[in-house]
Order: structure tokens, then sequence, then C-alpha cells
């Protein structure tokens, strides 16, 4: 990502590429020609067999926007009324808000719903590490992020600290292996890119606050009608479409698709989470808390992974097996009883049980881990006009870190998707916008988190095992599949 300041301009989508960051080269004679040999031998055969597939030129780049897909403007798009459809967003978490500032850079009305009272209502998770967001939030208007930590070197040790893998950056430097680039991990608090997100929007006044979905349905005019709770009583809003950006727990998914179809799934571990100043350690710091190391520790069972959280804190994670009632029952218990859980079950090698002493009690949560089946195209069919996305589409275990990067890939390829398939003369009021945009979409975004779904629950097995501790510089996931390979 790079290293520049966001400047205080507003966006809009980019007039070569038209927002989608990438252009197409066309097709070259010879494939042009191959296309077309091919083409005209299927129709001598009287269509007999398979049509050929018309070949797509490859993509690259947009010179114009840097493959952001949008330039300066000098205000905001004036939102496009009368040719798109009005999204309501159900979730002003980090899918929902990236899903608002992708449709505010395109021009597409949206109405953004949140149920919390206001932004700093309840807790709202730990850090996260983006990965292939990292250059998908330039698309979002974001080219800085100034809480934002980039991690160059991941350690895996045993309980007695010996190092069993390492890699990243300094580990490729020092060795002087030669590699392909790779890209950076940039570890960022929840909350700080929500809010970065926030500020494109022009701050929290942007949402509905105190607004719980109750119901929607279509109406006769075409559009939908939704209920909500705001403060005891009952409102009502219109839209074209609904997006349930609403989290694991979705109010959008349960009315329509019923938790007895895809209910929770439990992954046989918990999680518990902390945030440490490193002003609060006493004595001399390990070298493992140079504001740029990532490192876990597992002993086949238990396992901790410790990463930058601010340039100054440390977000740890501790997980381990556990059957679902004691989860349920050790998490309600609260901070005290989890942060006792946490440093009887580590007492291994520096700096790992004075980051546990010194973390406050106010820093730590835990929860039982939880995914759901995956959705599939034929359910979602169903759905008329209303989508979900992120942890309300396809919810994950955090052993991976992809949550919060789905979502926002997610956010950025529908707004992509509305401005495509509802442009002026797309006739989408016509065929509908599942027709024109929703299938398409989901489609790819089912394909797409599919893979991160199934490794992020295998991971939360194999973290938890003596696969875990495989001497190897790489992603214990990687090693796991080199073995089975």
């Amino acid at each position: 990502m790079k290293k520049v300041e966001n400047e205080e301009v507003s966006w809009t989508i980019c007039p070569e590429c038209q927002g989608r960051g990438k252009k197409s080269r066309g097709l070259s004679k010879k494939v042009r020609l191959r296309y077309q040999l091919a083409f005209d031998q299927f129709e001598k055969t009287k269509d007999e067999g398979i049509a050929p597939v018309r070949p797509k030129g490859h993509l690259h780049s947009c010179l114009k926007c840097s493959g952001s897909g949008l330039v300066h403007s000098a205000s905001p798009p004036i939102a496009d009324k009368e040719n798109y459809p009005h999204v309501a967003i159900i979730g002003g978490g980090i899918g929902g808000v990236a899903l608002a500032v992708a449709c505010l850079h395109r021009g597409i009305p949206f109405t953004l719903y949140e149920r919390d009272s206001n932004f700093d209502a309840r807790s709202q998770g730990y850090g996260l590490t983006l990965q292939q967001a990292s250059k998908a939030i330039e698309g979002l208007g974001i080219f800085s992020l100034e809480q934002g930590v980039i991690s160059t070197r991941h350690v895996v040790h045993t309980t007695e600290g010996k190092v069993i893998g390492e890699w990243g950056n300094r580990k490729w430097i020092q060795s002087e292996a030669k590699t392909s680039p790779k890209r950076s991990n940039v570890h960022i608090a929840r909350q700080s890119l929500r809010l970065a997100l926030l500020e494109q929007l022009g701050g929290q006044d942007a949402l509905h606050w105190e607004h719980q979905l109750v119901d929607f349905a279509a109406c006769e005019d075409g559009g939908v009608d939704l209920n909500f709770q705001v403060d005891g009583k009952m409102k009502n809003y219109k839209a074209d479409l609904v997006v349930g950006a609403d989290g694991i727990r979705s109010s959008v998914r349960r009315l329509l698709v019923s938790d007895d179809i895809t209910p929770l799934r439990y992954l046989g571990c918990i999680v518990i989470l902390g945030i440490c100043p490193l002003s609060a350690l006493e004595g001399p710091h390990s070298s493992l808390l140079d504001s740029a190391t990532v490192f876990q520790t597992a002993n086949g069972n238990e396992r901790i992974y410790i990463m930058p959280y601010t340039a100054d804190s440390v977000m740890w994670q501790l997980s381990f097996p556990m059957p679902e009632k004691e989860a349920k029952m050790l998490s309600a218990q609260g901070p005290r009883a989890l942060k006792e859980e946490a440093c009887l079950r580590t007492q291994w090698h520096d700096p790992i049980p004075p980051i546990l002493a010194a973390t406050q009690e106010t820093q730590i949560s835990g929860y039982p881990v939880y995914d759901r089946e995956l959705l599939s195209s034929e359910l979602l069919a169903k759905a008329g006009k209303a989508t979900l996305i992120g942890d309300a589409a396809h919810p994950m275990s955090p052993f991976k870190g992809q949550g919060a990067n789905q979502a926002l890939l997610d956010a950025l390829t529908l707004a992509r998707g509305i401005s495509r398939g509802c442009r002026p003369l797309s006739q989408w009021r016509k065929n509908g916008i599942r027709e024109s945009v929703l299938t398409k979409f989901e489609a790819e975004m089912l394909e797409r988190s599919a893979t991160k779904v199934k490794d992020s629950a295998a991971a939360a097995q194999f973290l938890h095992s003596e696969i875990v501790l495989h001497e190897g510089d790489a992603p214990r996931g990687r090693c796991l599949k080199k073995k089975e390979a």
C-alpha cells in the first residue's frame, strides 16, 4: 500500500476504466482468428458439439487511476436516483460502511442502518490484518492508513521458545534468496479502519443509528418496504435493494435463509483476545516486540498469536479446544475469568507471560468460534431484491485473518456490479435487480470466499494439533498442504 497522505478530497469513478481499476488490452489478431475458425467449424457441423467460448482480453491496471478505479473530484458525486437503485445497507461494520463508500463514489443512492446507538456502543473487535484488501482499500479512496502497522517478520515457536518457522521480508532479505516480490500485511485496529471509511462518508452522522431491522418485503411498486424498531417505535423505509452486512448472526440472512437450513457450526475451540500497551511491560523489551514482528507459540493444543496492534501496543489471541457448553460458560463469566484462564494456560517463554499479566481486564474478551455451512447460489436466488456480504454471507473462523478482507472485497465488487448492471439504458427495473446484478455478484462472491471459509475451518483444527509444530519456514497451512501433496 502506498505510503502517502490521504488527501481531503472527494472521489469519483475513473472515466477510463469506469471504476473497475482495470482495462482490457483487447484480443490479439491471432486469438481473434483462432476463435473465428473454431466458430466457423462449429457452424459447419450444424451446431453439433459445444460452441467455442469467445475469449476475453487480458486485463491490465488502469494507468489514469493507478488501478484504484477512482480519480479526484471537486465534490462527492450527486446520487443518481433516476437511474440507480436505492440501496438499504443493514449493518454499519466494516463491510456495510465500505459498501456505502463505494456507492458514494459511484453516485448510487444508499441509506446505512446500524442497530447500535453510536460508534463506541459495544466492543467492535480487535486488530485485523489486511492481505488482499490492502490493495482493495485504494478502491475505497483510502491510500494510506495512519494507524496501520506493516509487519516484516513472522516467527513460530515451541512453548520453550525454540524457533520452528520464520518468514517475511526480513527473512528473505537476510537469506538473499531469489524470491518474487511479496505483498505486505497491514495490521490495524478494526475501529481505526472503520473510522477511516466513515470519514469518506463525512463522519458518523452518515449512519442511521439505533435502527434494528424487524422485517422487509417486496411491495407492489417494485421496491422493498423495510420495518425497523427505533427507540421502541416502528419506522418504515423504502428501498430498491436490501444488503445484509450485519454479521454472523445477521437478521437479513435469518429472514432470507432460515437458521435451520444453515445453522451456526461450532468449530470446537474458544478464542481469548487482549490488547497490551508496550509501556505496561517492565524490563528490557523483547526483539519480538519491535512493532514489525508477528509471532505465534503453540504446543499442539493451546496456541497464541501476537501481532502489532498500533505502533506502541500488541494484540494477542489465545485459542484452544473446548466443548461448546464450557466455552459458552467461560465466555459468559467475563474478562477476569478469561484472563485467569489465559494466564494459567500460557506459562511459556518470554515475553508471553508478562504480556498477558500486563493486559487490563477491560481490554480482554473471549468467545466460542463458529462459522456456517457454505451458502449456495440456489438458496440466494430465492432472495429476490436482497443479498448478503461479509460475515452475513460467509462467516469464517478468525484463524486465517480473512473475514474483513472478504467483506471489503464483497463491498467493492457489489458496488461495481451495480454501477455496471444498472447504468442508464440497462432496463434493470424491467429485468429485475437480481438478473441485472445479484446473480453474477453472488456467484463470484461465493466462489471467491468458499476456499477462505474452508481453510479457516481447517485452521481451527490443525492449529490446535501436532501439525502446528511442523518445522518449516512457511505458514502452518502451507506446510500441511505440502505434506498432503
